[in-house]
C-alpha cells in the first residue's frame, strides 16, 4: 500500500472551535477507508455541514467522473441542450446561469454511485472519494473543483449536501444554490465514512473501484421483484396491445396517459399520436410483441406486431433508409433534430437490427427489403475512416452530422446481416475501429434523439451490443475487451444502492428499489428501464469472459424493473399492463418520489424483450 493521500476535514458554518474531529484510516481493498467523528462541543445548538475534501496538484486539464451524472467537461461546447458543464475559470454569474463552472457540488442522489473521481491530466493518475448516498448527518453531497491559478483540482464530500453554484433541475433555467446544513445539538457526536481511492493514469480506473463499492451496498440494498419473469412478460404484452397499439393505422402510440379521464388543453387525448420507427417506439417492441405471441400462441399479438412492422417498413424514406417519426396528423417525417430533414442514425440502426432479429422468427419480403435497403444506404455513406454518420438527409442521403456516437448503433445490425452482403461485416468492422476511440476516450455521447450530444446511458447500451455483436462475428478477444470497457462504461449509470425516499411519495409509499436502475444521462436525470435493451449481450459478455458479473448486473436491472408494472387497473393509479418512463430519484424535472403518469411503449417493450429473453435463456438451458 503506497503512502495515503491528504484529506482536509473541516466544519463549515460554525466556530472551528466548537468542535472536535478525528479521523481513523484503515486499509480496505480497494483504497482506504476513513471513519470521521464529530464532537460539538458548543453552548448552544449550531446548524453546519461537515466538509471533507481531496486534492490533486498540477491537474492542468482535470478529467471528472461522477457516475451518471457528471463525465469530463460533461457538455461538450456545441452541444445545444443545457445541462451542467465545466469550464476551467468559469467563475461569473453569467456563466453559472448558463450552467458552466469551474465548481460544482450536486446532492448524492443525483448519482449511480456516491463517488467523485478525478485525473490530473491525460496520461496521469488521481483520486477518487465515495460515501453513502444519506449518513446521520443527512443526505451526502459530492463537488468538484479546479483552480485555474494553482492548477489545483479538488474533490469534495459534504455531509449534509450543498447544490452549487446553481442548482440544476432538468432544464436550461438554473435555480438557486440549495445549501442544506445538520442542526448539531451540544454534546452530541455524529461519525461519518469515507473512502479514498488512488487512481492510475488510465480513466478506466474507475471500474475496479466501481465494481467494489457495489459489492459493498448490494447486501443492504435488496432486490424485491414485484413479479415472476413469466408472469411479467405476459402483462406488458398485455399492456402494448391493450394501451399502445392502434390498429388504425398498425402503430405503436408512444405514450398514453395512466388518467384515462385527463385531456390536452385542445381537448383531446393527452396520448400522444405519433411513433417513432425505434427508439421510443416502433419495431424494437412490435419484434418483442412478436416474439411473446409466438411463444404463447396469442395470435391478437402476432398480428398486432406485423401489422406494426408491416407500417413501418411500406414507406421507406427517399434516401432508402425508414423514416423517422410518424405523427397522425400529417404522417412520416424526420426525427427529433434541430437539422432540417434530419433522421437519427441511433434511432434507424435500432429499428433495422430489431427488424433483422424480426426476419429470424416471421420471415416477410417487404420486411427483407427494408433491411437491404436501410443496410445497403448506411454503407454507401460511411466515411473513410469508418464512421457511419450520426444524422442522414430524409430525400438526399447527405449526412447532415458526423459528430458523436450514434452512428454506433449501426454496427450490430450490420453484423447480425452480414450473410446477406459481403460488404456488411467490412463495414461493421471499420465502425468498431473508429467509435472504439469514445470507448478509449470514456466519453460516448449522442445516441439519444432528444439531449443532442450528451454522454447518456443509451450510448453505452449501443456499445455493449455493437462490440460484444463484433467478437460474436469475429471471436477477436479486442473486441471482448472494448466490449467490457463499453460495458463498465455503460454501469457508471447503473445505480449501486436503494435511494431512500420521504415515505410520503408514491416511489417511497410502494418502496421502490432503485438497484439496478439506470440514470437516463446527466442531462435527463430520472431512472429508466432502456438499459433491459441488452440484457442477452451483458449475458454474452459474461459468459465470453468466465466473468459472471455482467450477467448479474443485467438480471438486477430486470429485478428492478419487474416492479411498477400494473398488475391491476388502479395499481399505482395506472391499467393493468402499463410502465412508466421515469422514476424521480432526485428532485430533477419532478419531486423526489413522484413516477410520470404516462405509460411509454419502449418502457413497457423493452421490459417485454428482457423478459422473452430471459424465458428463452431458460428454456436453453433446460
Amino acid at each position: 500500500m503506497t503512502a495515503r493521500p491528504g484529506l482536509r476535514v473541516r466544519v463549515d458554518g460554525a466556530p472551528a472551535e466548537a468542535f472536535e474531529l478525528r479521523t481513523e484510516w484503515a486499509e480496505a481493498d480497494p483504497g482506504w477507508s476513513v471513519r470521521i467523528s464529530v464532537a460539538y462541543v458548543g453552548a448552544a445548538p449550531v446548524d453546519a455541514s461537515l466538509l471533507v475534501e481531496a486534492v490533486v496538484p498540477d491537474a492542468d486539464d482535470p478529467w471528472w467522473l461522477i457516475p451518471g451524472t457528471f463525465y469530463g467537461e460533461n457538455r461538450p461546447a456545441e452541444n445545444t441542450r443545457a445541462f451542467p458543464r465545466f469550464r476551467a475559470g468559469a467563475r461569473s454569474d453569467a456563466e453559472h446561469g448558463a450552467l458552466i463552472s469551474d465548481t460544482w457540488e450536486f446532492r448524492a442522489d443525483r448519482a449511480a454511485t456516491p463517488a467523485v473521481f478525478v485525473w490530473a491530466g491525460e496520461g496521469r493518475g488521481g483520486l477518487a472519494l465515495a460515501a453513502d448516498e444519506t449518513t446521520a448527518l443527512g443526505l451526502t453531497g459530492l463537488g468538484l473543483s479546479h483552480d485555474a491559478g494553482t492548477g489545483e483540482a479538488t474533490l469534495a464530500l459534504r455531509f449534509p449536501y450543498r447544490e452549487y453554484p446553481v442548482t440544476y433541475y432538468g432544464d436550461a433555467r438554473p435555480r438557486p444554490a440549495d445549501a442544506s446544513t445538520h442542526r448539531f445539538e451540544p454534546g452530541s457526536t455524529a461519525t461519518v465514512t469515507v473512502r479514498v481511492f488512488e487512481l492510475g493514469a488510465d480513466r478506466h480506473a474507475y471500474a475496479p473501484v466501481l465494481r467494489a463499492l457495489h459489492a459493498e451496498a448490494a447486501p443492504s440494498s435488496s432486490l424485491e421483484p414485484w413479479l415472476e419473469v413469466a408472469t411479467a412478460a405476459d402483462l406488458t404484452a398485455e399492456g402494448l396491445l391493450a394501451w399502445h397499439y392502434d390498429p388504425d393505422p398498425g402503430v405503436l402510440l408512444e405514450t398514453v396517459g395512466f388518467d384515462r379521464e385527463v385531456s390536452g388543453r385542445d381537448g383531446l387525448t393527452v396520448d400522444r399520436q405519433a411513433m417513432h420507427v425505434g427508439w421510443v417506439s416502433g419495431i424494437p417492441w412490435a419484434y418483442a410483441l412478436l416474439a411473446h405471441g409466438l411463444r404463447t400462441g396469442r395470435t391478437d399479438e402476432v398480428d398486432a406486431a406485423r401489422r406494426v412492422i408491416d407500417f413501418i417498413t411500406a414507406e421507406l424514406s427517399p434516401s432508402g433508409t425508414f423514416w423517422g417519426v410518424w405523427y397522425r396528423e400529417h404522417g412520416w417525417t424526420q426525427s427529433w433534430t434541430e437539422l432540417k430533414r434530419g433522421l437519427h442514425s441511433r434511432t434507424l440502426a435500432e429499428a433495422t437490427l430489431f427488424l433483422i432479429r424480426a426476419q429470424t422468427l416471421d420471415t416477410h419480403d417487404r420486411w427483407e427489403r427494408a433491411v437491404r435497403s436501410n443496410l445497403d444506404a448506411v454503407v454507401a455513406r460511411q466515411r473513410a475512416d469508418g464512421n457511419l454518420g450520426s444524422v442522414h438527409h430524409a430525400e438526399t442521403g447527405e449526412v447532415l452530422s458526423w459528430s458523436g456516437a450514434s452512428g454506433l448503433t449501426w454496427t450490430a445490425a450490420l453484423v447480425e446481416a452480414a450473410d446477406r452482403d459481403e460488404r456488411y461485416l467490412p463495414a461493421a468492422l471499420a465502425a468498431g475501429r473508429y467509435y472504439e476511440a469514445f470507448v478509449d476516450r470514456e466519453f460516448l455521447h449522442g445516441a439519444p434523439e432528444d439531449v443532442d450530444l450528451a454522454p447518456t446511458s443509451e450510448d453505452g447500451y449501443a456499445a455493449v451490443m455493437a462490440y460484444v455483436a463484433l467478437h460474436r462475428a469475429t471471436g477477436d478477444a479486442h473486441w471482448l475487451d472494448v466490449a467490457r470497457r463499453a460495458a463498465d462504461w455503460m454501469l457508471t449509470f447503473r445505480y449501486s444502492y436503494d435511494v431512500r425516499f420521504p415515505p410520503h411519495t408514491l416511489l417511497g409509499a410502494y418502496g421502490f428499489r432503485t438497484r439496478g436502475a439506470d440514470t437516463a444521462s446527466p442531462s435527463n436525470q430520472h431512472l429508466h428501464a432502456y438499459g433491459l435493451v441488452c440484457t442477452a449481450e451483458l449475458r454474452e459478455l459474461s459468459a465470453a469472459l468466465g466473468d459472471p458479473h455482467y450477467a448479474e448486473r443485467a438480471d438486477e436491472t430486470l429485478a428492478c424493473f419487474r416492479q411498477f408494472i400494473a398488475r391491476e387497473d388502479g395499481d399505482f393509479n395506472a391499467y393493468r399492463g402499463m410502465v412508466s418512463e421515469r422514476y424521480y430519484q432526485t428532485a430533477c424535472f419532478q419531486p423526489k418520489g413522484m413516477l410520470l403518469t404516462l405509460s411509454h411503449a419502449w418502457s413497457v417493450g423493452v421490459t417485454l424483450l428482457a423478459c422473452e429473453q430471459t424465458l428463452a435463456d431458460e428454456r436453453a438451458a433446460s
